[in-house]
């Protein structure tokens, strides 16, 4: 019933109560929603109509009981063809089917991501050759024609395609699970077939529901389908409602899209956890708090299940040595091997006369060949490498045993390729921690091998040195009639070897003992059956695991003939391995799951297979999870081909514990095999709960048969100390037995924590004196002592304290539309560590012919079916091109190596979605803004709270003495222009401007009258050709230059007020251009002074298309000037008159021109003349663009005020020659010079190679005593750091770099100057930091953050540190708005439309309380001082500013403060490609964009590691991300990037990217 029928009925006020109080619950997650249901059903039931019950849940919610009978079951599900049988139980299939038709309903657009064009274009079709033959994997694996079977492969392989379409035509019935059903099943299955028909149609447009994390609990949920109460689980999360109409975006535009992911991310994620307290400073990481309703073990504590005796047969041997020397010299002629070639005809026998003999050979060399006599190189006891290909079983039996003769250890490996082969070199570090010297090979395998050009086999990367021994008879010298291997008694010396790939990749070698070997071998032959001379087919690798174990030793010990089937041979005939059963009539096989799989695809090209003869069918990898289909799948079909059904075996294996458990043959037809259906549920809680099979997510696993003769099992907890489980638990399988391995070879302490494990009771008792071994198999002993195996201690991934099994996700991830649009067996699953929980990375290989948004929407339902499935949110999800994860010898994909190229962003993916909203939930909570200190707080004197105020001043410009022409200059002259007459009065050829070009020659130079008679000039220009009035506006549009400085000079001689703008670009006038024209309309210019060059840009045909030319004010052209000098020049009536107007651009985008009065101009010039001691007989060099700001100050005005001779460097004039400003500072031997960020970059990066020549052309630095650079930001500590080190050969003193800090309402307030102490650095906390607190720390500590004091601060400036939102005072060492009070203050913004709100409140503020008198300038920066223990000049203690950002650059974010640079400096670090990065928020998402160095190709492995590194250092989830080519980034004359100019041109979808990702 729809909750709105609630309304009209009469429930009494209790009832309704007691629903909404539920409502409650539900939401807060304290009830599941069955548990809601039920008892919201039974609140109301009395109260409802009784409808007529029509039940509208999805058909296969009522499918009959699953029994092992149906052949027709399998033949329906065959139908499908591509369907992957060998993962998943259809039970599975079906799970997912309905899963995701649950999300049909409910849709919501998930933005895909978009691509350039060009990246698109390479992963189509032809870009790629088919995958290579060694696709399938070790455990997985997929037959060749998986590549679509292209004819031109390797080794002409049957067409995949034909298989499948004589699947389809042969099979009409329809498919269902292999777990099959009673007959009744069938209708049910029929009404499944039509949902999945509409699904697969429908479900192309459905991406997923990336989030939904229902809120079930309890075990035995059903997902409600649609029941009789239309209120369905409410989903924490964001998917629902998801479309994007097949497979189109449902916008392109950006901001379409971002509004989109918006949408998908506004309902809440999953029930809020418990609230805790959060301390002053740290942002605690939530902590996930143990679900209430979660499933725990009730069962008793289990007991050690016992295998049965092992019986010592009188005729068994005392060693497998001794077996050999008796069927060698007793039965020659018995067959003992036959190997294949790849065309199924059999190669060669090895007869077990042959064996013996030739395995003496190589004992006999191996001891006496090798070395000198006196120095052999071998020993007995010493380990020597096997080096073997898949396909000569015969050269490595004979090597096995000839080691074993000669008592030297064997260490079977696989063969390096030329190619860096995936997890080759950690097989190298076990050779080296073996000792191994020398390398057993085949002939072969030896020319094989690559070679130098003089013929050597190169060193193979972290390998030892090796020697390659040959073991062919023909290379072997016969022993001595008299020399005869010593034959003893099994012991516990080493036999051999195995090695052991671990999770993180690293290789272990584990040994088994000869007395181990041997007892392994009986055990098997117990358990197996095997008898004498039986024939045994073996598909699996001999080299080591349960191929050796049956198909080499335990075959020799029972004179048993093996038929090897290579690798080779299965890709190209998948049916030889039944072939060969057929032809020798072999009553055992040992395979793969995988083996089964390609069987049943191939099978109807046989007619005549009879499997009758076979007793026993070992299925090695039994203990997989989706083991059991094949198993199923491959009975139903060979039933009636003689196959019967107590034949299968499964087995479980450990490379510790050898064989852990097998299925025994046995002749009661009667005895069905062990089933159990578990709920995934309770197994991520690691409980064990028999679950109906109609739940959607359960696990189907078959018993693994019964623990070895001889040997004791037993779970004990995954992790702590080995505690047994109980009865109803998951744990690590532990077995006790002679028949296992013994130690990691050289592991002392890992083999003590897996070799050496003594399972304890719950009261703590040791429950045997033996030692156990892990088996590293998670299972548990079922009823009958039958062994249940659910996965691997490997496979295991802990998220939120719930455990999932990499082989159920890739199950689950192939049975959505499987084989569609990836490769079966090519699939990855890992976790990665990212901010304290393990998140779920998949990677699948692409199939090439699929589509952008094929993937996209496969991608989108795999997240969805995990989710519903698993109930875990996935990380990241990404494709790769077909052939390209590393893969291991046999064709697997090599797991570590494939985590380690995505965690170092090598993987290079095609397609990736990331979903971190969904499955990051451990965030900190978002911050709630605490009140600050208030008028209330207790001032006493300069403090607030018990700390000093955070205020400061430079030195008082009274106190200071100036010398006598000093002091002329400041009482006498209160204006610049009377200051430059005088100045050409009194010294008129003293010189004040040079201009260098950018060969470092003189272009032009002024001095004092030259400037004077030239401003003259142009003064008269502008009251003659002008009719200029005084007071009008004049813009001054020059390249940097003497022009420029005549210009200002002429302006103010006649009472104009002068505005400097930057040029346009000829070379960009499109985007150039517009800007001059907006700050001449903005200023009000009645007149634009420029070069004729420039004029004539200005009226061209370019600058017409960008602008209306017609509209430019009256142009004059300054190279044309007047003879005639002026009748008088003008004197302001009042210093507090306009000076000249300051425009720039904010870093967010905001033109804003201030106002300078002559007052300020004059006091402004003084105070940078007293800090940096200027004198006329200085020099200083400039490299800074003079057109606002400090630049401009420097440019034109200090010298006219001081004296000082200006050496002028346009900084363009670095791009051709980078070198120039340095070398212009060691030519003029100048102390002082200026620079920007920009032009501190150009040098690091363009002379980082060149100091040794800069050195040689006798650049000298060692003068410079201060270079600082001029900025309005934060400074750039890096930067500084990297020109210090760089130039520091040539002579510059690391002190002398420094930074000076400026903004719109003050244009310098620090200054490092000359004397006082060097600038000081301390490290902040970055968490307390975005809570606008600081934190110091030591240098190195996590979160720490390096601040550099911005110089010290100017004489006659005070500085106080204002809460910017109360504008109370803070205290010292406190985060707050910087407020700077001073005689050059600027008097105000300039805007056209007089906004005086604006301009008051940053002009003219006071405190809220203490001093309330003082007017403040607020400069919109966050900064603290804090008092240093160094002294100032005048003696007193230094107080250090420090400036962390702009306030309106930073971006509020879960109530917390970031500066954008922060973010932007982890993300650079990130990845080696990533040359800049800026971010910006657009409602709420946190946008990155990055600049690619790199190819396209590497575009989509930035986009994990930008989320990864943003996560753990910033606690932030990005949004998207965008990756674009190099120089995308804007950035203005000052080098700071405009990050709100690229917002806008990423919405506008005008930045071109390479990508874009939106992170769900």
């Amino acid at each position: 019933m729809a909750d709105r029928s609630l309304e009209g009925m009469a429930l009494p006020l209790e009832v309704r109560a007691r629903l909404a109080e539920l409502e409650l619950e539900l939401s807060e997650g304290d009830i599941t929603q069955k548990g809601y249901e039920k008892k919201r059903s039974k609140l109301i039931g009395a109260y409802l109509p009784q409808p007529p019950r029509v039940d509208q849940a999805l058909p296969q919610e009522r499918r009959a009981p699953v029994t092992p009978s149906s052949a027709s079951r399998y033949h329906r599900r065959r139908s499908s063809g591509s369907r992957d049988e060998r993962y998943r139980s259809d039970v599975h299939t079906e799970a997912v089917q309905a899963a995701l038709a649950k999300h049909k309903e409910r849709k919501m657009a998930v933005p895909m991501p978009s691509k350039r064009r060009s990246l698109v274009v390479q992963t189509s079709m032809d870009a790629y050759t088919p995958p290579d033959t060694s696709s399938g994997s070790e455990d997985e694996g997929s037959v060749q024609g998986d590549s679509q079977g292209t004819p031109t492969s390797s080794q002409g392989s049957i067409n995949m395609e034909h298989w499948i379409s004589q699947a389809i035509h042969g099979s009409t019935t329809s498919t269902t699970s292999s777990s099959s059903t009673q007959s009744g099943g069938s209708g049910a299955a029929h009404r499944l077939a039509d949902v999945m028909a509409q699904t697969h149609i429908e479900n192309h447009s459905a991406p997923p529901d990336v989030t939904t994390y229902t809120s079930e609990h309890s075990i035995q949920v059903e997902r409600p389908q649609g029941s009789t109460t239309s209120r369905t689980a409410p989903k924490y999360g964001n998917a629902e409602l998801m479309e994007t109409g097949d497979g189109v975006p449902v916008s392109s535009r950006v901001s379409a899209k971002i509004q989109q992911l918006v949408n998908t991310l506004k309902r809440p994620k999953r029930p809020p956890l418990r609230e805790f307290f959060v301390d002053d400073f740290e942002e605690l990481l939530e902590v996930q708090q143990p679900d209430p309703n979660q499933p725990k073990p009730e069962g008793a504590q289990m007991l050690a299940t016992r295998g049965e005796q092992l019986g010592v047969v009188t005729n068994w041997p005392p060693s497998l040595e001794a077996a050999l020397q008796r069927w060698g010299t007793i039965s020659p002629k018995a067959p003992c091997l036959t190997t294949m070639d790849t065309n199924g005809k059999p190669l060669y026998i090895l007869t077990y006369g042959k064996l013996w003999t030739r395995s003496m050979k190589v004992a006999y060399n191996i001891l006496h060949k090798l070395g000198t006599k006196q120095e052999p190189m071998v020993r007995p006891g010493d380990r020597v490498a096997l080096v073997f290909p898949n396909n000569d079983p015969a050269a490595f039996m004979v090597a096995f045993y000839g080691c074993l003769l000669a008592e030297v250890v064997p260490v079977p490996i696989e063969v390096p390729l030329t190619r860096k082969d995936a997890g080759s070199q950690q097989i190298g570090f076990l050779l080296g921690s073996c000792g191994v010297t020398v390398a057993l090979t085949s002939d072969a395998c030896h020319k094989g091998l690559p070679k130098s050009p003089t013929g050597e086999i190169p060193q193979f990367k972290g390998w030892p040195k090796l020697l390659w021994f040959v073991t062919e008879s023909k290379h072997l010298s016969k022993p001595p009639r008299d020399w005869f291997p010593h034959i003893k008694d099994a012991n516990n010396d080493t036999a051999y070897i195995e090695y052991k790939t671990c999770k993180d990749g690293s290789v272990l070698g584990v040994t088994v003992t000869r007395i181990a070997l041997l007892t392994h071998c009986q055990a098997l032959t117990q358990a197996c059956g095997y008898t004498e001379a039986e024939t045994i087919v073996n598909v699996l690798d001999f080299k080591k695991d349960v191929g050796l174990w049956h198909g080499i030793l335990t075959s020799v010990m029972n004179m048993m003939h093996v038929i090897s089937i290579p690798y080779s041979l299965m890709k190209v005939n998948p049916l030889s391995w039944i072939q060969k059963v057929c032809q020798y009539k072999a009553k055992v096989a040992c395979v793969k799951s995988r083996d089964m799989h390609w069987a049943l695809v191939a099978h109807r090209d046989q007619r005549d297979v009879n499997l009758s003869s076979l007793r026993m069918l070992i299925v090695a990898d039994g203990a997989n999870p989706w083991s059991i289909s094949s198993c199923d799948a491959f009975l139903n079909v060979f039933q009636s081909k003689g196959l019967r059904q107590e034949v299968i075996c499964p087995c479980a294996s450990s490379p510790e514990a050898l064989t852990v458990a097998i299925r025994r043959p046995t002749d009661d037809s009667n005895q069905p095999p062990g089933r159990g259906v578990l709920s995934m549920h309770g197994l991520t809680y690691g409980v064990i709960r028999v679950d109906s099979e109609e739940k959607l997510s359960v696990l189907t696993v078959q018993d693994v048969g019964l623990v070895m003769p001889g040997a004791i099992m037993c779970s004990v907890k995954p992790d702590g100390i080995p505690q047994l489980c109980r009865t109803d638990e998951i744990g690590e399988l532990c077995v006790c037995a002679v028949a296992t391995g013994t130690s990691y070879y050289g592991l002392s302490g890992m083999t003590k924590n897996t070799f050496e494990v003594f399972p304890m009771t719950s009261s703590g008792a040791p429950i045997s004196e033996y030692p156990f071994i892990r088996t590293g198999l998670l299972g548990f002993v079922g009823p009958g002592g039958l062994v249940f195996v659910v996965g691997k201690m490997d496979g295991l991934m802990v998220v939120s304290g719930r455990r999932h099994n990499a082989d159920d996700i890739v199950a689950t991830a192939l049975a959505v539309e499987p084989m569609k649009f990836v490769y079966r067996g090519r699939i990855a699953v890992f976790s990665v560590t990212v901010l304290h929980d393990e998140r779920i990375v998949i990677v699948a290989e692409q199939r090439p012919d699929s589509t952008e948004e094929d993937s996209f929407q496969w991608m989108s339902r795999v997240l969805q079916a995990i989710d519903s499935i698993h109930q875990v949110g996935v990380y990241c999800l990404a494709l790769v091109p077909a052939n390209t994860l590393p893969k291991t010898p046999l064709g697997g994909i090599h797991l570590s190596e494939t985590k380690q190229l995505f965690l170092e962003g090598s993987l290079h993916p095609c397609n990736v979605l990331m979903c971190p909203h969904t499955c990051v939930t451990n965030l900190p909570k978002p911050r709630q803004k605490q009140p600050e200190i208030g008028p209330a707080s207790v001032m006493v004197g300069n403090l607030v709270s018990g700390k000093r105020i955070a205020q400061a001043s430079g030195r008082d410009l009274g106190q200071i003495e100036d010398n006598d022409q000093a002091r002329k200059v400041r009482t006498e002259f209160l204006f610049l222009s009377e200051v430059l007459q005088w100045r050409a009065q009194t010294t008129p050829d003293h010189l004040l401007y040079t201009l260098l070009n950018c060969r470092g020659t003189i272009a032009n130079s002024l001095t004092c009258v030259q400037l004077h008679k030239r401003a003259e000039k142009i003064a008269v220009m502008l009251m003659e050709r002008g009719h200029l009035q005084d007071g009008d506006h004049v813009a001054l549009v020059y390249p940097p230059g003497i022009d420029l400085i005549a210009a200002f000079y002429g302006c103010l001689y006649a009472g104009c007020v002068p505005i400097t703008v930057r040029p346009p670009h000829p070379q960009n006038i499109a985007t150039t251009l517009p800007t001059v024209k907006m700050i001449v309309e903005v200023s009000r210019s009645a007149c634009l002074m420029t070069t004729q060059l420039i004029c004539k840009l200005l009226r061209s045909r370019e600058a017409a298309a960008a602008v209306d030319v017609r509209t430019w004010p009256l142009i004059l052209d300054t190279d044309d000037l007047p003879k005639k000098r002026p009748a008088q020049i003008y004197k302001p009536s009042n210093p507090d008159t306009l000076a000249y107007l300051d425009f720039s651009v904010s870093t967010t985008g905001m033109l804003a021109g201030v106002k300078m009065s002559h007052a300020a101009t004059s006091a402004f010039c003084r105070s940078i003349k007293l800090q940096c001691e200027l004198y006329p007989s200085r020099e200083v060099a400039i490299c800074l663009d003079p057109y606002c700001g400090l630049g401009f100050v420097l440019w034109c005005l200090c010298s006219v005020y001081s004296g000082h001779q200006s050496i002028l460097i346009p900084p363009s004039e670095l791009e051709t020659n980078p070198a120039l400003w340095l070398l212009a500072v060691s030519q003029y031997k100048v102390r002082d010079t200026f620079c920007s960020y920009s032009v501190m970059e150009l040098c690091t990066k363009g002379l980082g190679s060149q100091t040794e020549s800069l050195k040689a052309r006798g650049l000298d630095l060692s003068r410079v005593r201060t270079c600082v650079v001029v900025a309005e930001e934060r400074p750039r500590i890096a930067l500084t750091q990297s020109f210090s080190k760089l130039f520091k050969d040539l002579g510059l003193h690391p002190r002398a770099v420094s930074t000076s800090f400026g903004c719109r309402v003050n244009l310098a307030i620090c200054l490092q100057g000359t004397s006082g102490p060097d600038p000081t650095t301390v490290y902040v906390d970055m968490r307390a930091l975005r809570h606008d607190r600081v934190r110091l720390v030591e240098r190195g500590s996590p979160h720490s953050l390096p601040l550099m004091e911005s110089g010290k601060i100017l004489p006659g400036v005070r500085i106080i540190i204002a809460n910017p939102e109360t504008k109370g005072p803070l205290g010292d060492s406190h985060l707050g708005e910087i407020w700077v009070h001073s005689a050059h203050n600027a008097s105000g913004y300039f805007t056209i439309y007089g906004d005086e709100s604006l301009q008051s409140d940053h002009f003219n503020s006071r405190l809220s309380f203490g001093d309330t008198q003082t007017i403040w300038a607020r400069t919109g920066y966050l900064g603290f001082l804090r008092r240093t223990e160094l002294t100032d000049a005048n003696g007193e203690r230094h107080d250090a500013l420090y400036v962390v950002g702009a306030l309106d650059e930073a971006m509020e974010l879960r109530g917390m403060r970031y500066h954008p640079i922060d973010i932007e400096t982890s993300v650079i670090r990130a990845h080696k490609s990533v040359t800049e990065c800026a971010v910006f928020t657009w409602t709420n998402l946190l946008v990155v964009v990055v600049e690619l160095d790199g190819s396209e190709q590497e575009a989509l492995d930035l986009v994990p590691l930008v989320t990864n590194v943003v996560l753990e250092e910033h606690y932030l989830i990005v949004g998207v991300v965008v990756v674009v080519d190099i120089g995308v980034i804007p950035i203005n004359s000052r080098g700071e990037k405009q990050r709100m100019h690229l917002r806008d041109g990423f919405l506008a979808d005008q930045l071109d990217p390479i990508y874009v990702a939106y992170n769900m």
